[in-house]
């Protein structure tokens, strides 16, 4: 009788084990509960003289799939960035997808990284990958970092070896009203 309990308890135990959700799902159902809306940000780290500076800067969280999600980055005007997350394999990959005004794709676009493991619930790392290194040589060492909690979302950019550091914080308590399509979408 020992060992049947002993063997019912511990099947429990893994079955509640296997039912929990990885800091990369967690994290993945968080950002979709932003799914249509848009939020306004800041920078709070980068050079003085970035062209971001003085503009609106707008996230729209436009589409979400069941394994994709994009956000375009409005900067100004300036309507040619998304940031393409894919959820696969408990692994998140970004992807910038940079387009001319035209619709058509930038030379430098679909460059990023695909996290290591599965991350924490609030912050995904996405290590520059190889398509980034042949395209940007010298974004090789480039991380980028999202987080996401109840009040904000952060995009972040640090490139290992240099004093290359970019961060925008976007406010998830207020939204705004949604922007139009960005370049190379329809509405």
């Amino acid at each position: 009788m020992k060992n049947y309990i002993l063997t019912v308890s511990l099947f429990a135990t893994l079955s509640l084990f296997a039912q929990e959700k990885s800091g990369a799902q967690q994290f993945w159902e968080t950002l979709k509960t932003h799914c249509g809306k848009s939020f306004e940000g800041e920078i709070t780290e980068g050079p003085a003289n970035d062209d971001f500076r003085g503009k609106r800067l707008v996230m729209h969280v436009r589409s979400c799939e069941e394994n994709r999600i994009r956000i375009p980055f409005f900067v100004g005007d300036d309507k040619s960035r998304t940031w393409v997350l894919t959820f696969e394999n408990d692994r998140i990959t970004l992807k910038h997808d940079h387009r001319h005004e035209d619709g058509s794709e930038d030379k430098v676009t679909q460059y990023g990284g695909t996290t290591s493991n599965s991350g924490l619930p609030k912050i995904q790392f996405f290590p520059a990958d190889q398509e980034t290194s042949d395209l940007i040589g010298y974004a090789s060492t480039n991380v980028w970092w999202i987080t996401v909690d109840e009040t904000s979302f952060t995009y972040n950019l640090r490139r290992i070896g240099s004093d290359r550091v970019f961060s925008v914080k976007f406010d998830l308590t207020k939204s705004v009203e949604n922007p139009s399509a960005p370049w190379g979408w329809k509405d």
